[in-house]
C-alpha cells in the first residue's frame, strides 16, 4: 500500500521529484494531513511545504484541495501556483 508524491519547480529543486511512501505510515486521510506530515517528516520538507506558500495540489493529475480523500495508490504532487515550461 503506498501512496507516490510528485514535486515539481522549487519544491522538486528543495525535495527531488518524487518519493513513494506506506500510505499506513502517513495516517493521512486528505491531502491536507499528507501535507502536515510531509512537513514534520524532515526541515528540509517543512521548508519547502510551508503553509505560507500557498502551494498548488493535484491527486491523481487533477487539481485538488486540502480536503481531497487520499487513498491506496494515488499520486499526490505539490508545486508553486505559477510554474514554467
Amino acid at each position: 500500500m503506498s501512496i507516490t508524491v510528485r514535486y515539481f519547480a522549487a519544491v522538486r529543486e528543495q525535495l527531488g521529484p518524487s518519493e513513494t511512501l506506506s500510505w499506513a505510515d502517513t495516517g493521512a486521510h486528505t491531502v491536507g494531513e499528507l501535507r502536515q506530515w510531509l512537513i514534520g517528516r524532515s526541515p528540509a520538507h517543512a521548508a519547502a511545504l510551508d503553509l505560507g506558500k500557498g502551494l498548488r495540489t493535484a491527486c491523481n493529475q487533477t487539481l485538488c484541495h486540502a480536503d481531497q480523500t487520499v487513498q491506496d495508490g494515488d499520486e499526490v504532487a505539490f508545486f508553486p501556483p505559477v510554474t514554467g515550461g
